[in-house]
């Protein structure tokens, strides 16, 4: 009885004997600096601000319509509207530049709320209340095309009616930053969060509070004085002093 045993070997050649064992050598990587959070948004706020307050300014220099002595008269209120059309004019392009500005701005607040966790709602309502803004404002300016030609164009145009309901309508809705308010506000609650330096968080609750609170009452075209204020105050912070989230991502 015989037994066959059977032995396999295995064995492996590297195409390189020479580099058999040899590891590649691993140099550190120089730390490349984190990467400063864009703040062009917050720029585009500034001017947004600006140009809000442009158009709120131009709008309120065309009073014919609160003229004491050209009251009840609708003929000499639209011969008075017709002398202020580069006005109109300066108020057409102001207001809507901010409008659109407005919506560039609201789109980089909601980011930069939205980076922060524990924000909630805040950075949709921001965001939601500075759009509504800027819609409003692009309805405060959509007669100005049709009366700014139609006062060139003779009295056979224009109805002196109709320019005295166009006098209000540039005159008040252009004002109505109510929403903005609510955007402000917004912000203070992200700042409590600990998503934006606390003092722009308080602009947010003083100027914003303030701009909701004029916005619901019946004076509501005040709120065109507070609302781009809160608007420029905060954008600038944002620009400028928003030391914690620029702090943050360089952690």
């Amino acid at each position: 009885m015989s037994t066959t045993g059977t032995t396999s070997t295995s064995s492996s050649r590297p195409v390189r004997t020479d580099r058999a064992g040899s590891t590649r050598p691993t140099t550190p990587r120089a730390e490349r600096p984190a990467p400063r959070a864009p703040r062009t948004w917050a720029a585009v706020g500034i001017a947004a601000a600006a140009a809000g307050i442009g158009g709120i300014a131009t709008s309120g220099l065309v009073t014919a319509v609160y003229d004491e002595a050209l009251a009840g008269d609708p003929d000499a209120i639209a011969l008075a509207v017709a002398d202020k059309v580069p006005v109109i004019v300066a108020f057409h392009v102001l207001a809507l530049v901010g409008a659109v500005a407005t919506v560039v701005f609201a789109a980089g607040l909601h980011r930069r709320l939205a980076d922060h966790p524990g924000t909630g709602l805040a950075p949709f309502v921001a965001a939601a209340g500075l759009l509504g803004t800027a819609l409003v404002t692009v309805l405060g300016t959509g007669l100005d095309t049709e009366f700014i030609f139609a006062s060139q164009a003779g009295d056979a145009v224009a109805d002196p009616h109709a320019v005295v309901f166009f006098n209000h309508w540039i005159a008040t809705v252009p004002w109505c930053w109510v929403l903005s308010g609510l955007s402000g506000v917004a912000v203070w609650r992200a700042a409590r969060a600990g998503a934006v330096p606390t003092w722009i968080g308080r602009v947010g609750l003083v100027l914003g509070g303030l701009t909701l609170l004029l916005g619901i009452s019946p004076l509501q075209y005040m709120a065109g004085m507070t609302g781009p204020l809160w608007l420029l105050v905060t954008a600038t912070g944002f620009a400028l002093g928003d030391r914690v989230h620029r702090g943050a991502r360089a952690a």
